[in-house]
């Protein structure tokens, strides 16, 4: 028989010999020297216990607190709690204040000889942070402090007798605080007072009980940090992790070895010997760029800026106060991203049928389609005995969704990387330029002809149409659709404008801003050999003459296209008689 999981422990005596465990499976079972003694059910599922010695009551909270009382071997009527929800609790050995950490970040006391509610406390919104659940309470020795922790890493000091917080230390990971502890330092080097010891499930912090400042932190090698055990007066601690084995440290400056491991002092003779390194506590680093953009690098080399590595140390409210003066819309904008963020993805919750590009990175989103598409087999092809694999595209893998959804992973063909990798870029887009400038596709020509014909066959079918019920085949729509995509897939064939648009793409050279000039400069500038300047309209028909009749082109006279078109021979003479009579039509250089 398997037992169940437990999950907290309370000891009930001064040594081990009684102790009491949640299990997971929601009942308690008691265990003395020689084992499991007793188990029993709870009526709701615990999330904490508390033992109150002097009223021999166990504490389980959850839903409501329950009081199984020991000394009758029975349960009680619950606490009449506030909170719909309870999720840590702790009871003071001086006065027996029984304090709950309810979910809705209100701190609950009671008197457990009244079994009633003597004050509540809204400790999460007395912290700053309205929204945040409790996680954590702890009362100290003298019965006058109470410390909280909040599910968003804050730990806040109150006095029994103010509703303001005395302190409040972050702890920087935005993570719950699991555990809290009062510690009385007596350490060999001079620290003495008492600490606070909180910890969430990256690190734990041991800091001073009246300033704040930090003492020191422990970073376990194996996250998640469950519980945190200190020895009195002493300074061994042992933590409690996702792990097989217990975390022990020995912290000299908090206190001696215990009698029962007193070898831990002469292992640490040489460490004390040295000075402690310096604790950067409640700083954030910050590398030289971003020093740059804040405007803080006239601070270097002052107190206000610790060098480490290849960045600086700098304290957290200077940092804040910085960001704010130089970026005073960063909050506007980050609301205004996850607000698009959040209609993108409603709309990506309904029925779509078209598959639209994204907005990042389209060029490539567009060549995993096509890809993908490709690699597709057809509905009635013919497949080999092996299943081909299909992989998934991209932009379906949740790895790689960021690239086409966070403009920061854009990639930018104007940069000097990407060009270095992509050499033949910019020679690919300028070729598509001219080729669409210099030549025509012999395929528009066809289309206009089929179409024509089309349109023809259309009236004739609906004039026989009209004399009987009136029909819309598939095939008629479908007509459209079946001629663009059997164009697709195939080699297209262009054919050059003209001589002077061949030898330009050959060149490599637009012939857009040559339009733009006068036609007399573009003659003098591109004259032949001989003194002779060939011209042509816009219907390619070329003219030459000779360069004394620049004069009159000055002018940009236009000769009318109908002449131009006409089947009689160009000459010199007609050069100047259609040049005087100011026509229409523009004449072009080749």
């Amino acid at each position: 028989m398997s037992l169940p999981a437990a999950c907290l422990m309370q000891i009930l005596s001064e040594d081990y010999s009684k102790a009491a465990f949640l299990c997971q499976d929601r009942s308690i079972q008691f265990h003395a020297k020689y084992g499991m003694h007793y188990s029993t059910r709870v009526p709701s599922f615990g999330r904490d216990l508390a033992y109150a010695p002097f009223s021999a009551d166990l504490l389980v909270v959850g839903s409501t607190p329950q009081v199984l009382n020991l000394a009758e071997g029975r349960f009680l009527s619950p606490l009449p709690a506030k909170s719909p929800g309870i999720n840590a609790c702790g009871i003071s050995q001086v006065h027996g204040l029984f304090g709950c950490a309810g979910d809705n970040g209100v701190l609950e006391c009671f008197d457990l000889r009244k079994r009633t509610s003597i004050g509540t406390l809204n400790a999460a919104a007395a912290a700053g942070v309205a929204d945040a659940e409790l996680t954590a309470v702890r009362f100290d020795d003298s019965g006058l402090h109470c410390a909280v922790g909040t599910s968003n890493g804050l730990v806040a000091l109150y006095d029994l007798r103010s509703s303001r917080p005395l302190l409040v230390k972050d702890h920087m990971y935005g993570d719950k605080i699991t555990d809290i502890k009062f510690h009385s330092a007596h350490g060999s080097s001079g620290n003495t007072g008492r600490k606070v010891v909180s910890s969430d499930s990256h690190i734990v912090k041991i800091w001073d009980e009246q300033t704040g400042i930090n003492f020191t932190n422990i970073e376990p090698q194996e996250a998640g940090i469950n519980d945190i055990c200190l020895w009195k007066d002493s300074g061994l601690a042992m933590l409690a992790c996702d792990a097989p084995k217990i975390q022990a440290y020995f912290i000299p400056a908090l206190g001696p070895a215990p009698r029962w491991c007193s070898f831990l002092e002469s292992l640490t003779e040489e460490l004390e010997a040295t000075d402690a390194p310096a604790v950067y506590d409640d700083y954030r680093f910050v590398t030289k760029a971003e020093l740059d953009s804040l405007g803080l690098n006239h601070l270097i080399g002052t107190s206000l800026m610790r060098a480490y590595m290849h960045g600086y140390f700098v304290d957290n409210r200077l940092w804040h106060k910085a960001r704010s003066l130089a970026e005073p819309f960063a909050y506007d904008t980050y609301r205004q991203q996850r607000i698009q963020q959040k209609l993108e993805d409603e709309r990506k919750s309904r029925i779509g049928l078209v598959k639209k590009l994204p907005k990042v990175n389209r060029k490539m989103a567009a060549e995993a389609l096509l890809q993908q598409a490709a690699d597709e087999v057809p509905a009635g092809a013919e497949t080999s005995n092996k299943k081909r694999k299909v992989l998934p595209s991209v932009l379906e893998d949740d790895r790689f969704k960021a690239m086409f959804q966070d403009p920061s992973f854009a990639v930018d063909e104007a940069a000097d990387e990407y060009k270095f990798h992509h050499p033949n870029a910019g020679n690919q887009r300028q070729s598509k330029k001219l080729l669409a400038e210099h030549f025509e596709g012999l395929e528009d020509e066809e289309e206009e002809d089929a179409g024509a014909e089309e349109e023809q066959d259309d009236e004739a079918e609906g004039s026989a149409g009209s004399e009987g019920d009136l029909d819309d085949s598939p095939d008629q729509h479908s007509k459209g659709k079946k001629r663009k995509a059997s164009s697709q897939g195939q080699a297209r064939m262009y054919v050059a404008r003209d001589e002077s648009a061949a030898a330009a793409f050959n060149q490599g050279r637009s012939m857009q801003g040559l339009q733009e000039v006068p036609l007399g400069q573009r003659a003098t500038s591109t004259s032949g050999r001989d003194g002779v300047v060939t011209a042509r309209c816009a219907s390619s028909f070329p003219c030459t003459f000779p360069l004394s009749c620049t004069p009159l082109l000055q002018s940009r006279v236009k000769i009318r296209a109908a002449l131009v078109l006409s089947d009689m021979p160009f000459s010199v003479h007609h050069c100047y008689t259609y040049l005087m009579c100011a026509a229409a039509s523009r004449i072009v250089l080749s």
